[in-house]
């Protein structure tokens, strides 16, 4: 670890929290309606669905449209990639996309999850990149921050369990939020070198006299919101270590902070809305707290290395250290600091895109981005799912406070009783289920073991990540596991919808639970939310609840291989 590294960890921290306050405002204004710049626009496109935007939906309706929009989009979606052979806007010819694969690929961007098993070059023609999955970048970044404003919603008014309307939500996410800023930030990106086009793939020369195909697109636009809608679907199999999607180091700088913004922001929108900007602070430090441990860690065992790679002549049991760190799977222009900051953001946002790969990291560095996901989308999480997952898990946090001191357990004057513990424990019980249920599948069938590149704890620490990244929503791998298969396709494609839906439905109950109880006035034996204590105790929470679930299979994968690498055993 260097000084350097830890300063450039310093100020991508001072520039997030630099800008929490003012975009929070603005998605205040976005979500109650204060811009009204696109109204026309609005108007003709509720006319269009034929929708009401004034109606205050129950919260079975608000479901209800968020799972209706969602399954017809993926419909499309999937018909659109097996068709993109008679498409337009297909220079290469590429074929349709086997049906196994338009199945997970449209479950995967319909759930903000953008899994790839696929390369992005050689697989999916211009048209199906933009209108398809660019589409579902903005989409279902809007319908998850519409889900988390909800929530809040339920939280701080009294309205027999009505949370908003979905698709006044949606719209206004849309065309007040993610396409203007993600206009102004494909700017930034064209300027620094992404390449935005509709030409043919480039042959090229290389020094040694081969031929080499470059892929060309129009990637600009598509990182943009590939970032902010923390959806990580990159428009190549790189991703972001490849050179035309994030070629210098202020493109770096700008996807990350572009990963943490919304997020961070809603943390101050929430605290406004709850008219308790305290909490909402509160809120916010919790996430940091989890945010600059993970860094942390990853930067130590990444800095640390390898003991086997160690200077000639030296023991390798007894090296403590590799003098030049690990950079197996790192590009050069980022190094070990960039790497390992990215790594931990991508994976703490349920983005998925990487700008190292995570299949190479060390045990424990790999151990912290498997970890990030399994906290449940918390420490700033994806658009809208970081807050009204961590809100879950304040209410938990509350409701074991409240079981402390002997009181009902009280949240912003809303008392919390059976039925809001019950949906809180649904939420986090359903991932922690699908995860380990399904990995288990994978590790006693022939055709799950068959996709392993990797054998011993580090091959199931593959399995281990793939299931959790996918019901996290994330998109992002350990690179050594072959999921191009009818058992991964279908099995993860599934998850990412399980991942989604079973959880945002008992969220969205418990909203509706919260709208329809009134308020009451704090008292002395109100927890408060606001204190040091409380950080305290809902970080506590978080790594009891979500952490120690997964302690068993962590410690068969990523733990047990790290005492195995210092012994000097690799796999």
């Amino acid at each position: 670890m260097t000084a350097n590294g830890w300063l450039q960890i310093a100020f991508y921290s001072a520039v997030l929290l630099l800008v929490t306050k003012p975009l929070g405002i603005y998605v205040l204004k976005v979500y109650d309606g204060s811009f009204t710049w696109f109204r026309p626009v609005e108007r003709l496109l509720y006319r269009a669905a034929g929708v009401d935007p004034a109606e205050d939906q129950h919260w079975t309706h608000y479901a209800g449209a968020m799972l209706i929009f969602s399954a017809a989009s993926m419909l499309l979606t999937y018909a659109v990639l097996r068709l993109q052979h008679v498409l337009p806007l297909n220079p290469q010819g590429l074929a349709a996309v086997p049906d196994r694969q338009a199945f997970e690929t449209a479950a995967s961007f319909t759930t903000n999850t953008n899994w790839q098993s696929y390369v992005g070059e050689t697989t999916m023609s211009y048209f199906s990149q933009m209108t398809q999955l660019a589409f579902h970048n903005f989409m279902s970044a809007a319908a998850g921050v519409a889900v988390a404003v909800a929530f809040a919603r339920g939280i701080v008014r009294r309205s027999a369990g009505r949370l908003g309307n979905f698709w006044a939500d949606l719209v206004r996410g849309t065309l007040y939020l993610f396409l203007p800023l993600s206009a102004l930030l494909a700017l930034l990106f064209v300027q620094q070198g992404v390449i935005q086009n509709f030409a043919h793939y480039v042959t090229v020369t290389t020094v040694e006299g081969a031929k080499q195909i470059l892929a060309m697109g129009p990637v600009a636009s598509q990182e943009a919101i590939k970032q902010l809608g923390t959806n990580g679907g990159g428009f190549f199999n790189a991703n972001s270590a490849h050179p035309f999607e994030n070629p210098t180091p202020w493109t770096n700088f700008w996807q990350i902070l572009a990963i943490f913004a919304i997020p961070a922001a809603l943390t101050y929108t929430y605290g406004r809305m709850a008219k308790n900007q305290k909490h909402g602070w509160a809120l916010w430090a919790a996430m940091y707290v989890l945010f600059i441990g993970g860094v942390a860690t990853s930067y130590w065992a990444e800095a640390r290395g390898n003991p086997i790679h160690a200077a000639r002549g030296v023991d390798v049991v007894a090296s403590a250290t590799n003098p030049g760190g690990n950079m197996e799977g790192k590009e050069v222009r980022f190094g070990i600091a960039n790497s390992a900051l990215y790594a931990t953001i991508t994976t703490d946002a349920s983005c998925g895109c990487v700008n190292s790969m995570h299949d190479s990291f060390t045990p424990i560095g790999g151990l912290v981005p498997l970890v990030n996901m399994q906290l449940g989308e918390v420490v700033y999480g994806g658009v809208g799912a970081g807050l009204y997952g961590m809100l879950v898990m304040v209410i938990l946090t509350v409701f074991i406070a409240g079981l402390m001191v002997g009181r009902t357990p009280e949240y912003l004057g809303k008392k919390i009783q059976a039925r809001e513990v019950q949906m809180a424990m649904l939420y986090v019980l359903v991932f922690a289920g699908v995860v380990l249920t399904l990995s288990a599948i994978a590790v006693v069938t022939p055709a799950g073991l068959k996709g392993l590149n990797n054998a011993g704890p580090h091959g199931l620490s593959e399995i281990i990540y793939a299931f959790t990244s996918t019901a996290a929503n994330n998109g992002s791998a350990f690179a050594g596991l072959t999921g191009s298969t009818y058992f991964y396709n279908t099995l993860l494609g599934l998850n990412t919808l399980i991942g989604r839906f079973a959880m945002q439905v008992p969220m969205l109950a418990l909203a509706g639970f919260l709208a329809e109880k009134k308020i009451v006035p704090e008292s002395a034996g109100t927890f408060p939310v606001t204190t040091p204590l409380f950080g305290v105790l809902l970080v506590s929470v978080i790594l009891i609840v979500s952490a120690l679930t997964f302690f068993p299979a962590l410690s068969l994968g990523p733990i047990v291989e790290h005492f195995l690498m210092q012994a000097g055993r690799l796999f």
